[in-house]
C-alpha cells in the first residue's frame, strides 16, 4: 500500500509540474527578478546538476554547502575534499566557468564543519568607454568564500549556520565604479531517519530546509546610490532513498525554490509612477518578506492573470533519481522548470559517477527541452567533481 502511495505522489508531482508550467503561460510580458552576484546560485556539484538541480534533501557528501549544510552531521565520511569545475554559458563566452573547493570535517558523532571556496571566470572582455573606444581588456571575476558549523539537534535532525563572503570585480574599477561586495548567511535544518514502510526492504525518508544568501546589497558605484539584492532563496524539498537488496539502491527526490528578493513592479513609462505590484527599493528583510506577496500580475497593458498566479510562477521545481550499484556505480537522472514568466529554464539532467575506495568522480550534463532548445545558453553544460575522503570512517 506504501508503495502505490508513493508512486502516485510522484505521478502526482509530476503532473503538477506539467500542468503548471503550461498554465503559467499567459499573454504579457515576463517579469524576470534579476540580483548581483548570480553567481552563487549555480550549483556547483555534478550530483545535483544531474538531479535536476535537486539536493536538500539528498544524502550528505562534501559538496553539500550549497544545498544544505545541515547535512554535514550525516556524512559517512570523517574527512572529505573535493574539486570541481564547470564550464558556464560557453555558447556565449568560450572562457567563463566555475571552479569549486570543498572541504568538510566531522568533528565528532554530534557536530561538522565545512568551507569552500567557489571561483567565477567571467572570460575575457574587452571594455570601452561612451563613444566605443577601447580602454583596455580585462578578465573579471567573483569568488565567494563560505563556512558552515552543523550539529545534531535531535537523533534525526540538524541543524546548521554558513557564514558567507562574497566579492564580484565586474567592472576592474572603470570610471566611477568599484568592486561589490557583500557578507551573508545560511540557516539550514537536515531530517533523516530510517522509515519501514517496505516490506524486506530498508529505507530513508529525508527532508531539508535552506534559506540562503541572506545578506547585505551589493553596489558597483563609487557613490553607492544603486545597490542591488544578491540571490538570498528559499528551498525545501524531500526525499526517498532504498535499499532494494545487498547490491542495488534507488533515491527520489523533489526541490522546490524561490528566490525571496522583491519582484519588479511594473510602472508608466511616461511618470515613472507604480501601476501594479509594490515598491522594490526596501531593505533586505523587508524584501524578504515582501517576496511572498509582492507580484504584480499584470504588464503596463493590463495583461496578466492577476497577482496570485504570477506568485505561484516564481516557485521553480526540481525532481531528481539516483541509482547506485554496489556503492561503485552511479546513474542519474532529473527536471528542472522554471516558468516563462520568470526565466524559461526548462530541461534534463543526466548524470554518472563511480566510487573507488577514498576517491569519487561525478560528472553530469544538461538537456534544454521545449522552445529552448538550440537557443538556451545553458544547453551542453557539463560539471565534473573529485573528491576524496581524506578518513574514511
Amino acid at each position: 500500500m506504501k508503495i502505490k502511495v508513493f508512486l502516485l505522489m510522484a505521478v502526482m508531482v509530476v503532473m503538477g509540474v506539467k500542468s503548471f508550467a503550461q498554465g503559467t503561460t499567459v499573454a504579457r510580458e515576463p517579469n524576470v527578478i534579476t540580483t548581483a552576484v548570480p553567481f552563487v546560485s549555480i550549483a556547483p556539484d555534478a550530483r545535483g546538476g544531474s538531479m535536476g538541480d535537486c539536493g536538500v534533501a539528498t544524502d550528505p557528501d562534501v559538496y553539500s554547502m550549497h544545498f544544505n549544510p545541515a547535512k554535514y552531521t550525516f556524512m559517512e565520511p570523517r574527512m572529505s575534499v573535493g574539486l570541481g569545475y564547470s564550464p558556464w554559458l560557453h555558447n556565449l563566452v568560450p572562457d567563463m566557468g566555475l571552479a569549486y573547493l570543498a572541504f568538510a570535517t566531522k568533528l565528532n558523532s554530534t557536530s561538522a564543519l565545512a568551507a569552500t571556496l567557489r571561483y567565477f571566470n567571467v572570460g575575457e572582455i574587452t571594455f570601452r568607454d561612451q563613444t566605443g573606444h577601447e580602454i583596455g581588456t580585462y578578465k573579471p571575476n567573483e569568488w565567494a568564500i563560505d563556512v558552515a558549523y552543523s550539529r545534531m539537534l535531535t537523533d534525526y535532525l540538524s541543524g546548521a549556520v554558513a557564514g558567507r563572503f562574497i566579492y564580484s570585480n565586474l567592472t576592474q574599477n572603470a570610471e566611477g565604479t568599484n568592486a561589490g561586495w557583500s557578507v551573508a548567511a545560511d540557516v539550514a535544518i537536515y531530517y533523516k531517519r530510517p522509515v519501514e514502510w517496505f516490506r524486506d526492504m530498508d529505507a530513508d525518508f529525508t527532508w531539508g530546509v535552506n534559506i540562503s544568501n541572506i545578506g547585505s546589497k551589493v553596489s558597483y558605484r563609487q557613490d553607492i546610490v544603486s545597490r542591488d539584492f544578491i540571490p538570498t532563496t528559499l528551498r525545501l524539498g524531500a526525499g526517498l532513498r532504498m535499499d532494494l537488496d545487498e547490491y542495488n539502491s534507488l533515491a527520489f527526490t523533489v526541490d522546490v525554490t524561490k528566490l525571496l528578493v522583491p519582484t519588479p513592479p511594473i510602472k508608466d513609462p511616461n511618470t515613472g509612477e507604480i501601476v501594479y505590484g509594490k515598491d522594490d527599493n526596501v531593505s533586505v528583510m523587508a524584501g524578504i518578506i515582501q517576496s511572498f506577496y509582492d507580484a504584480p500580475g499584470y504588464d503596463r497593458n493590463g495583461n496578466g492573470s492577476g497577482p496570485f498566479m504570477e506568485e505561484l510562477s516564481e516557485y521553480n521545481f526540481g525532481i531528481g533519481v539516483e541509482y547506485w550499484y554496489n556503492h561503485v556505480f552511479s546513474v542519474r537522472g532529473g527536471y528542472f522548470n522554471e516558468s516563462a514568466m520568470k526565466g524559461n529554464r526548462k530541461y534534463f539532467t543526466l548524470g554518472a559517477a563511480l566510487k573507488f575506495n577514498v576517491f569519487g568522480l561525478d560528472v553530469s550534463y544538461l538537456i534544454p527541452i521545449g522552445n529552448t532548445i538550440g537557443v538556451s545558453p545553458l544547453e551542453n553544460t557539463l560539471r565534473f567533481n573529485l573528491s576524496y575522503d581524506i578518513i574514511s570512517k
